[in-house]
Order: C-alpha cells, then structure tokens, then sequence
C-alpha cells in the first residue's frame, strides 16, 4: 500500500510537462537483443499458424512459438511498421530490450532480415489480465492476487517514468496489456512501440495510441501528452480489477469510470461502493473501498469526474 500510495502521490502531484525521450545512441549500458533468424522463428509457430495465435491488436498479432532448443516464446508480428520506423527499427527494440524489471514484459530479441519485422518477448502462460477478468478465467482471482497485480503494476509504470535512463510513456495501458506470471504477478506489455508505427494511421499513431475507455480525455481529444496519461488508464485498470466490470462495454451507456463517479456523487459509503461492486462475487473489506477510491482519484485528476471540485 505505501508502495501504490507514493507512487500515485508524486505522479499526480507533479505539474504537466511534454514527454520527452532521451536520445540512446551513446549509452554504453545497453546489450543488443538477440537476433533470431525469420526463417527459425516462422518455424517455431508453425508459419504463424492460427492455433498458436495467442491475440492480436494495432500493434500486431502475437503467436506461440517454440524453438529448436524447446525455449517457449511469444512472437509478435509487427503491422503497419512505418518507413522511418523500419529505418530506426534497431534502435527503437535496442532500447526496449534494456527495460529490466520484474513487472514489465521482456523483449528477447528480434528478426530483422526476412519479410516482416518480428519481436520475440518472454512467454506468460497465463495469458493476459482481461482473460481472468472477464475471458475463460473470469472469477478465478482471489483479492491478494488483485491486490499483487494492482501493485505490480503501480510498480512498472514507476519504473517506465521515472527509474530507467529514458521516460517511456506507454499510452495504453489496459487490462489486456497486462500479462500474468506463473506467480499471477503482473508484467505490462507493449511498452515501447508506439514510434515504431506509421503517424498517418490514426487508431495507433504518435497523437493518439490508446482505447477508449482507459484513456485520458486529454490526451484522447488534444494530443496533450504527459506520463499522467498512463496514471488515468491505471486508474481505470484498477477499478476493473475490483469491480470485474469491463471499462468499454458495449452495452453499457456508460464508460465504468463514470459509473463509478456518479456513485460517488451519491454516497462515498462502504455500502453504496460494494452494492455496486457486487458482482465479482467476493467478500469485500475496508483495503477494497480504499482501492475504488484510488482509482477514482487518480482518474478524476484528469477532470473525468464532474464533481465540481
């Protein structure tokens, strides 16, 4: 808890600043990733045979591979990469090999020399956090692992801003962009990448590379980017992961963030938050109304809540 609350403190009580990235070329502390043959890695997912695919999104889809020395991992074929992007390709998955912590994806290597451009990361058995909150592992999660992942997460987006040599602002965390371990401790993915595609395709460009419903109105609608973008869409993840409610639901006239507002409009009572919360179908106590109120606060720094305060 100190952990998230300092974190969530010094991230919301920093003044706006434009995102800057440092230029890597002559930071003698960075190793080169491997380089993996296309060749060997189309072998290792079958030719990218749909029954290893394992998801897809703007960034490419991601398959299952296992290669010639029966190392598991996952391989992404990147869509849409842009010229300048291509051009820059080393450099981009240079830096992003380096990232080294405990709650944020590895990347392994790459393939460069076939037809496609391919990244290879670690491989997480368990899927992704939006499996276990709403896919074929809905309900399994009991309140330490949502807690350890709330954590977790807190946790690598510290480091994305503030502990590595480069800020790195990922644009669109979600639940789906967050990995699980064997241990169920999270492991943020698709950091890193947004510069590697085209600026012409707006659903992933450099002006806007989030989803709605995790993403700050902000930045969604003037571009205006600053590392609290990644804060609002934890601090929708985080209300997902104690309401088991989907952010964007289709049918839904609201985002859940708003719902969640309006209930504190009406009352910021234990009993109002866990009538609402219902539905995961957990006992709830005075640590989980502390959670729905952090990731009310966090977001409604972003004026998401019209409370009039």
């Amino acid at each position: 808890m100190i952990v998230l609350a300092v974190f969530l403190w010094y991230r919301l009580s920093r003044k706006p600043q434009a995102a800057e990235r440092g230029n890597i070329l002559g930071a003698t502390e960075l190793r080169g990733p491997v380089n993996y043959r296309f060749k060997d890695l189309k072998n290792s997912t079958k030719d990218f045979n749909e029954s290893n695919k394992l998801g897809e999104g703007g960034f490419g889809d991601v398959y299952k591979g296992t290669l010639k020395n029966g190392h598991v991992v996952a391989v992404k074929k990147l869509a849409m990469v842009s010229s300048r992007a291509k051009a820059d390709f080393d450099t981009e998955v240079r830096l992003i090999s380096n990232v080294h912590h405990r709650n944020l994806i590895r990347l392994l290597g790459c393939s460069n020399n076939g037809a496609e451009l391919v990244l290879v990361y670690e491989y997480m058995a368990n899927g992704s956090l939006e499996r276990y909150l709403y896919g074929d592992k809905h309900g399994m999660l009991n309140w330490k692992q949502r807690y350890d992942i709330i954590i977790g997460t807190a946790r690598g987006l510290a480091y994305l801003h503030e502990q590595f040599h480069v800020c790195i602002i990922h644009r669109d965390i979600k639940s789906s962009n967050i990995l699980l371990d064997d241990e169920f401790q999270p492991k943020i993915a698709d950091f890193g990448l947004v510069r590697l595609l085209p600026g012409d395709q707006s659903h992933v460009s450099t002006k806007f590379a989030g989803t709605l419903g995790y993403t700050a109105p902000e930045y969604a609608i003037h571009g205006h980017l600053t590392e609290k973008v990644d804060v609002y869409g934890f601090g929708v993840v985080v209300l997902e992961i104690i309401s088991g409610r989907r952010s964007n639901h289709m049918q839904e006239t609201e985002y859940l963030l708003e719902q969640v507002c309006s209930h504190f409009q009406i009352s910021s009572s234990f009993h109002i938050i866990t009538k609402f919360f219902l539905p995961t179908k957990l006992s709830y106590s005075k640590c989980t109304c502390h959670f729905v109120k952090i990731g009310v606060e966090i977001s409604r720094s972003w004026h998401a809540c019209k409370t009039g305060g």
